[in-house]
């Protein structure tokens, strides 16, 4: 039984490893439909955001980290969650305007996900099971090849600036 169990896991963990995000469905923050697929052959880095946090501060960075990498390949895409302290109670709409008047952003966010739980959102159920564990509170990044895998992912107290981040963002872009 042990046996069965091991091979099922590996070959879950295997599946999941090999998904590729650019095939989950999303929305964006206005509530449009689409997938991530129009951002094929670009480096992701796809954070759980929340406007209540600590890590809230976090946006300005992310939005220099936009502008300064975005003409190099990289696309930073912001995912409100709620599942965290109630850290995003807002409605999207809420979301956008406390992003855009607070932290200038530009760079692509998306609709509220679950990332907790049974609702789990797909697309934080491939990046949790692609490098193991649950996400474990806001403003966690998940750093995405080119061709849709996932190849690593930084906790909430790593900064957008931060060396070990640009150094994962540089080698992807290669």
């Amino acid at each position: 039984m042990k046996t069965l169990l091991l091979s099922f896991l590996m070959t879950s963990m295997a599946f999941a490893a090999d998904t590729n995000v650019q095939d989950i469905a999303v929305k964006d923050i206005d509530g449009k439909s689409s997938t991530l697929k129009a951002y094929a052959g670009k480096v992701l880095l796809i954070v759980n955001v929340a406007s209540e946090c600590g890590y809230t501060p976090q946006y300005a960075g992310l939005q220099a980290l936009y502008e300064k990498m975005s003409g190099k390949g990289l696309a930073v895409l912001g995912f409100p969650c709620n599942d965290f302290g109630g850290q995003e109670p807002g409605s999207e709409a809420e979301i956008k305007s406390f992003c855009s008047l607070n932290y200038k952003v530009t760079f692509p966010m998306f609709a509220k996900v679950a990332i907790k739980g049974d609702s789990k959102h797909p697309l934080y159920a491939a990046l949790q099971s692609a490098v193991g564990g649950e996400v474990g509170w806001n403003f966690e990044k998940f750093l995405v090849s080119k061709d849709g895998k996932v190849l690593q992912r930084f906790g909430s107290d790593v900064a957008p600036d931060s060396p070990e981040l640009m150094a994962a963002i540089e080698a992807a872009l290669k």
